[in-house]
């Protein structure tokens, strides 16, 4: 946490000391690449493949969890049944 309130304090202070005139030259530097059909294309290729990966990973992960369910220890024992024989003793 004090690194990132290090490095937003010096953050403001190279700011401050760069003045308004460059920060003026930066944000219009970032509209002019960022209105860049070749930057703009690149930005919604870049979010298409990661909407896809997003989906396989979930589907992937559903379908292992389905099979680690399978495998799963205690899916083969009555849960109560255990609880009556082996009761968890109160805590003092």
């Amino acid at each position: 946490m004090k690194g990132i309130l290090v490095g937003m304090a010096v953050g403001y202070v190279l700011g401050a000391k760069a003045g308004r005139e460059r920060y003026d030259q930066i944000v219009r530097t970032w509209h002019r690449i960022a209105e860049n059909p070749t930057v703009r294309k690149a930005a919604g290729t870049a979010k298409d493949k990661a909407f896809e990966a997003a989906h396989t990973a979930k589907d992937v992960v559903a379908e292992k969890s389905h099979v680690l369910a399978e495998k799963a220890p205690w899916k083969h024992h009555d849960l109560n049944n255990d609880l009556n024989e082996h009761p968890v003793p109160p805590r003092a």
